[in-house]
């Protein structure tokens, strides 16, 4: 018989443990900076990938869409990022402000200093794996949560079988 209470010492509990480690580090840094959580991650997704639709962000970090929309009001609100009518009523396109950039460099080098915490005391190989190995985990949930196909069902019968028809 396995031990009870054994997750409370697994992988998924060392991953969770060390999130929230970082996000007490990240959070009031955060809010220094007057934002909110998740609103970083849009300003440097924007930065990297330009003009972009809500959808493509919402994909790209696994959420919905709703989620983002939330996220992209307040920074509009903030002045840090600006909109536009997409290809059609339904879209609208995201892209950065002079005020969002100068936000995301401020977040950039917070992120450089948590970074230089987090990984103090490891070699650069040690980096290099331990990156190697989180974007491994990620593909690995990704693919389990990925939705599986369906199996091929017979295709539905149009009459009665023989026995139940009358002859």
């Amino acid at each position: 018989m396995e031990q009870e209470g054994r997750s409370l010492e697994d992988m998924h509990m060392l991953l969770y443990r060390a999130y929230h480690a970082q996000t007490n580090y990240l959070r009031p840094r955060m809010a220094r900076l007057g934002l909110g959580p998740g609103q970083p991650k849009l300003l440097a997704y924007l930065a990297v990938h330009g003009t972009s639709t809500q959808h493509e962000m919402a994909t790209y970090f696994e959420v919905d869409d709703a989620a983002i929309s939330r996220m992209l009001d307040l920074l509009r609100q903030a002045g840090l990022i600006r909109t536009a009518r997409g290809e059609d009523r339904r879209t609208k396109t995201v892209e950065l402000t002079a005020t969002g950039h100068g936000a995301l460099a401020a977040w950039d080098n917070v992120c450089d200093e948590e970074q230089d915490a987090m990984l103090a005391g490891l070699s650069a190989e040690e980096r290099k794996t331990l990156a190697g190995l989180l974007e491994r985990i990620h593909s690995n949930l990704a693919a389990a949560n990925a939705p599986q196909p369906q199996a091929a069902q017979p295709a539905p019968r149009t009459t009665a079988p023989r026995e139940a028809r009358d002859e």
